[in-house]
């Protein structure tokens, strides 16, 4: 992938009737305009935008201090067409008598360059336990398991499930046709570790690597986030906005809400790379971008008396945002154990929720609450 550094474009665009390309000293590809394709929700699928290689995440509107890695678009070079590309996944959604659901927030990867960045991002080594997320047409999945990867995948629509049990008929592979967000999926992975039902297993930790649907992207960190005692690391494609909410826990903002609260509780998260909404088939309305969660053990948690308690009171926090907590909290307590409480810890009486860092709701709620 090209880097701000990499040799400048040496020659002019030539444009011609089905694709736009530059010939530069890499030799980096424009997507193929695609003719339109009735029937599917979004507007039709146009022609690919590159991002200049001297784009800088600095020029995004996100905040200065989010933690990320140096690339910001990622770009794919040049070779022969990708089995994974518009044709093929029209092909294999047609075989299924399938288009794009939007209930269903599918948007199908386009670019193989991009699911080898999202493994590489998962640092996915031969033997590795996977579990993927909504696998559709199997694009992830072939990378996955050209990386060594034992992939178990959960597949909410059984047509797409068929397909890739059909598509990957490998002992290292299985597919759960379920819908992740009403699964347990806690006790399917840990029977499948502690058992040992899948061939080339060599961990006792599974990863997460998935493009997953963009409406379920909360419900999922909220499953999955927890699971450090399964998981070790979660990477996921979502929403850029999205990723950088999730990301970013700056103080005083109204983006601040409980939900950064609960990332850094349970990980270390980490902005890796945008990716721009011309890979995606039909093409969203937002940009992409992926996230990577390092999940912490019980023991790196925050030390609170009560987890459930904890969330509980920092949710009541945040109901009343702009409210001091020596009112949004007090059912907790009385408002002035709760001004004490506050100054003992070095905050203002007065304090609101968005002005609290994890590790000051950590304290205040071994003060104020009591299991």
């Amino acid at each position: 992938m090209p880097t701000a550094n990499a040799n400048p474009i040496r020659e002019s665009c030539d444009l011609c009737s089905d694709f736009q390309t530059i010939r530069s000293y890499e030799m980096l590809v424009l997507v193929q305009y695609f003719p339109p394709i009735t029937g599917f929700w979004s507007s039709t699928f146009r022609s690919g935008e590159i991002a200049s290689t001297s784009t800088s995440l600095s020029a995004h509107r996100s905040p200065r201090n989010i933690r990320r890695s140096s690339h910001s678009y990622v770009m794919a070079k040049v070779g022969s067409r990708s089995e994974d590309d518009y044709h093929a996944t029209l092909k294999a959604l047609k075989s299924r008598g399938r288009t794009p659901r939007k209930s269903l927030g599918q948007h199908y990867m386009l670019n193989s360059s991009i699911n080898e960045q999202l493994v590489s991002a998962a640092n996915v080594t031969d033997g590795e336990v996977v579990l993927e997320i909504g696998p559709g047409t199997g694009s992830l999945t072939s990378v996955l398991l050209n990386a060594g990867a034992t992939v178990i995948a959960i597949e909410k629509d059984p047509h797409m499930a068929a397909h890739v049990r059909e598509r990957f008929p490998v002992d290292h592979f299985m597919v759960l046709q379920e819908d992740f967000t009403k699964c347990h999926i806690h006790f399917h992975m840990q029977s499948l570790l502690e058992h040992g039902k899948l061939s080339k297993m060599n961990s006792k930790n599974a990863k997460v690597v998935s493009n997953i649907p963009f409406n379920i992207s909360t419900d999922v960190v909220k499953q999955l986030l927890p699971m450090g005692g399964i998981f070790s690391e979660v990477v996921l494609l979502l929403q850029d906005e999205t990723a950088l909410r999730l990301v970013n826990a700056s103080l005083r903002t109204s983006e601040y809400r409980p939900i950064n609260i609960f990332v850094n509780f349970y990980s270390e998260p980490e902005y890796k790379f945008k990716v721009i909404r011309s890979n995606f088939f039909p093409q969203p309305n937002v940009d992409a971008a992926v996230v990577k969660f390092k999940l912490k053990q019980a023991a790196d948690y925050p030390p609170v008396h009560s987890t459930k308690s904890f969330f509980s009171m920092v949710n009541s926090a945040f109901n009343g945002k702009r409210k001091m907590l020596r009112r949004s909290l007090q059912h907790i307590c009385t408002p002035l154990a709760i001004e004490k409480a506050l100054e003992s810890v070095g905050l203002p009486a007065t304090s609101r929720p968005e002005e609290l860092t994890l590790e000051d709701f950590v304290r205040l709620h071994n003060l104020i609450v009591k299991v």
